[in-house]
């Protein structure tokens, strides 16, 4: 497994791969052809990025078979998604915000983030592996109550859209069997979701297989794979962890 991570370094931003406190820097493009170089820095040295930047990143919602049951939801036949702006997303360590235009709950879920690694556009299940990066720690955090504030139109993306309200990170795993993860979420210390990947009705893999037939996704761009049962509200002061063997911890607090 390699985890690549993204950092600002004395005001210069560099990518490489993550060994235990040490980054070995690459240079080039992470999704092209990264030739290492000698530099090595201290993981305590640098600011920590989100491990890419998106052109997209697109949300599912009922995925998982928890969340249908104890909701009475039916298995649906497609995957059912939103899109989250690029301008949303918020680096590891970073503070979530309350928006100035919403005095509602805002919501953490802890998710599984599936990077596309190179164009991507009508692929095989067959070959679809070939085409993912790998997998990161996703909060979709959710401005709830805006989803059904119009009975004549349900606004999902919307609702998370705001400004920080796509933490991800730290790094990008590959090499990893996504359906034998188990995501976590803590709120101030106290585990809220514990749940096991291969609850999904469309697997990370499918996820990316089955979008690709209506769009073409860019290296770079990620797919939220939807939570399970346990998010919850957050409240000013709290600290938001989302832990995922193999991968990480992403920690942010919430403003």
């Amino acid at each position: 497994m390699t985890q690549w991570i993204r950092v600002n370094h004395n005001g210069n931003i560099k990518f490489g791969t993550l060994d235990g406190g040490t980054i070995s820097v690459y240079a080039g493009d992470m999704f092209d052809g990264p030739s290492p170089t000698s530099e090595i820095i201290p993981l305590d040295a640098v600011e920590i990025l989100t491990p890419c930047l998106p052109s997209k990143i697109i949300g599912l919602w009922n995925n998982f078979g928890a969340v249908a049951a104890k909701n009475d939801l039916d298995r649906p036949t497609e995957p059912l998604y939103f899109y989250k702006p690029p301008s949303g997303i918020l680096a590891p360590g970073g503070t979530i915000v309350q928006p100035e235009s919403y005095d509602g709950p805002v919501f953490f879920e802890g998710e599984l983030g599936v990077v596309i690694g190179k164009p991507c556009k009508d692929v095989s299940m067959a070959e679809v592996d070939d085409y993912v990066l790998g997998y990161t720690c996703v909060n979709d955090a959710t401005a709830f109550q805006i989803i059904s504030e119009d009975p004549s139109f349900a606004q999902w993306s919307r609702a998370k859209s705001f400004d920080t309200l796509t933490p991800f990170g730290p790094v990008i795993a590959t090499d990893v069997d996504p359906e034998s993860l188990q995501v976590i979420s803590r709120l101030n210390g106290e585990v809220r979701q514990d749940y096991p990947v291969n609850d999904m009705f469309f697997s990370p893999l499918e996820l990316v297989q089955r979008i690709s037939r209506g769009m073409t996704l860019l290296p770079g761009d990620l797919i939220t794979c939807a939570t399970s049962l346990g998010a919850s509200p957050m409240k000013p002061g709290a600290t938001i962890e989302i832990v995922i063997d193999g991968i990480g911890t992403l920690s942010n607090t919430f403003a």
